[in-house]
């Protein structure tokens, strides 16, 4: 057969690169970051600990995990000009797009911005990943007319982005979920997003403009928009009938289902969404109102034994988010920025053992003779 007659649609099982990263392990079971397993690794250390391992290649000692967000937190400031272009913005933009518009203003302001070596971009990723939370937030709060909120330098670095998002502080049971919801969507081998970034930055493009090809590509509903589409689905049920009648319409009307289904976890349930599901469970018990949960599990039970499928990270997000009272519109962009620390990683990976992106075709159309 011809190298060109090979064809997988939508590069499905195409290896694109070597990485030391990350790796989904589909024989162990295992989401494998720099070596060690995210889901016992998401039992012991947070999400700071995971930026350090992803950006420095190993786990920090206690001396470099207060280095490194005190760090961050010095550089939660940005410039004045970046919330003078979001105000420009029309209401309807989605916070996506503010986000996007953001990290995309932000690269102005790097004076060093042709300079790929591996020490400043690493110092641009731990800016970036201090500053992108304070985008989140009060891009959404200038889109709602709403009142901006600074950060909080007396914060850890989680409870920081929660208080700039619902405006309050958060209790430590939130502050402990919420981290584990960062550290979950941390990084996860070379989804569309990551992909996206080091195709642009395969062609030396910087840092900003990788993030900014990543925002836009998170944003679509068969990524990250899914965790926004489950929480209005159950919305709108309300009750758990009304949520197991409504799955059934959609699954006899054909329509896909958000929250269910992954292109590598096909016989299982996403090993990190069975980590959220025990979120959602014991923020449920310690607000008195274990309705979202019951629900959740009824909609799994009928997908399961309908389709086959099981439920991915966004659907047990969806109402952990919902239960912390995240405005949903937040629900991606908190995705992004908890994703921020891998995609980071990987445009380094990439500058510093490049090769550019240019895959070729199966032509299918026509040809014509003069």
């Amino acid at each position: 057969m011809n190298e060109l007659e090979k064809f997988s649609p939508g590069l499905d099982g195409v290896v694109a690169t070597e990485t030391s990263i990350s790796y989904l392990d589909t024989i162990q079971e295992e989401i494998v970051i720099r070596g060690y397993d995210l889901i016992e690794l998401s039992k012991s250390v947070s999400y700071v600990d995971i930026i350090h391992l992803l950006l420095e290649g190993r786990l920090p000692d206690q001396s470099e995990k207060n280095s490194l967000e005190t760090s961050m937190l010095e550089r939660y400031e940005l410039p004045s000009a970046v919330f003078e272009v979001l105000k420009l913005l029309p209401e309807q933009t989605h916070a996506m797009d503010g986000l996007r518009t953001g990290i995309s203003v932000l690269g102005g302001y790097d004076h060093a911005i042709d300079d790929r070596s591996m020490l400043v971009n690493k110092e641009r990723a731990y800016r970036l990943l201090g500053q992108v939370p304070s985008i989140v937030a009060n891009s959404y709060r200038i889109l709602t007319k709403t009142e901006m909120i600074h950060p909080d330098k007396n914060l850890p670095y989680s409870a920081n982005f929660f208080f700039m998002v619902t405006g309050r502080k958060p209790s430590p049971i939130e502050e402990k979920i919420f981290d584990l919801s960062l550290l979950l969507y941390s990084e996860h081998e070379m989804p569309n997003s990551t992909f996206t970034a080091r195709v642009i930055a395969s062609t030396q493009s910087d840092l900003y403009g990788a993030l900014t090809g990543a925002v836009a590509s998170l944003k679509g509903n068969l990524h990250g928009g899914a965790n926004e589409a489950v929480m209005h689905l159950l919305l709108e049920a309300g009750t758990i009938s009304k949520f197991e009648e409504l799955l059934r319409t959609k699954l006899s009307n054909k329509e896909k289902i958000m929250g269910f289904g992954h292109r590598v976890y096909m016989k299982k349930m996403d090993p990190r969404a069975t980590m959220m599901k025990g979120a959602l469970q014991q923020l449920c018990h310690i607000k008195g109102n274990d309705l979202l949960y019951h629900m959740c599990e009824a909609g799994e039970r009928i997908m399961e034994r309908e389709k086959g499928l099981y439920p991915n990270l966004d659907y047990y997000a969806a109402p952990v988010y919902w239960m912390l009272e995240i405005p949903i519109p937040l629900y991606t962009p908190i995705f992004f920025a908890a994703r921020t620390a891998g995609i980071c990683a990987h445009v380094l990976e990439q500058h510093a053992q490049n090769r550019l992106f240019r895959p070729r075709v199966k032509y299918v159309g026509e040809r014509h003779v003069l």
